[in-house]
């Protein structure tokens, strides 16, 4: 039998739930991580969830299959680009980028940061819209702080904000 604590049932919440792991980051305590993949504007095109002491180059597989809007048809000429940080600087991100057709960009481990080299004067600063739609994603308060036990819930509501920044983009134009 549970045993009711505040409003909420003993054994509850994301500490006892599935995909949960040790985050290295944060003293050891039991997290989730959320693997994602936008567009060049900033819009989700596909979400991956994991437990915090996961890899990311073990999830990029999974968020590259993960990817719930149809690319372009591959009969044209577009080449699908893939901007990736240094953390993917090894054979299995190389590999998966090149399985699923796109052309990696990896900064290479070791290399210089943009902002210590010399930029050319009409040069625009380089802008991760990856942080934009993390931000965007953690304004939902249920996303921030996951309080589902079972993943494919958290899953869902990961996906229900998606559908929202996707609408608000197509509609509203706000993006």
């Amino acid at each position: 039998m549970a045993m009711a604590i505040g409003r909420r049932l003993d054994g509850q919440g994301a500490k006892r739930g599935d995909h949960i792991g040790r985050n290295p980051t944060d003293r050891g305590k039991n997290g989730t991580k959320r693997s994602v993949l936008s567009d060049g504007g900033g819009a989700p095109l596909a979400v991956v969830v994991a437990g915090a002491n996961v890899h990311d180059t073990m999830l990029l597989q999974d968020t590259l299959e993960a990817v719930f809007v149809e690319p372009p048809c591959p009969l044209r000429a577009l080449t699908q680009h893939l901007c990736l940080d240094k953390g993917f600087d090894n054979p299995t991100g190389r590999a998966a980028t090149e399985v699923f057709g796109y052309v990696p960009h990896i900064r290479r481990i070791g290399e210089e940061p943009r902002s210590q080299r010399k930029r050319r004067r009409h040069e625009r600063a380089r802008r991760w819209v990856v942080e934009r739609l993390g931000a965007w994603l953690n304004g939902c308060r249920a996303i921030l702080v996951r309080w589902a036990k079972k993943s494919r819930n958290y899953l869902a509501l990961i996906k229900l904000q998606c559908i929202l920044l996707w609408y608000r983009k197509l509609y509203h134009q706000t993006f």
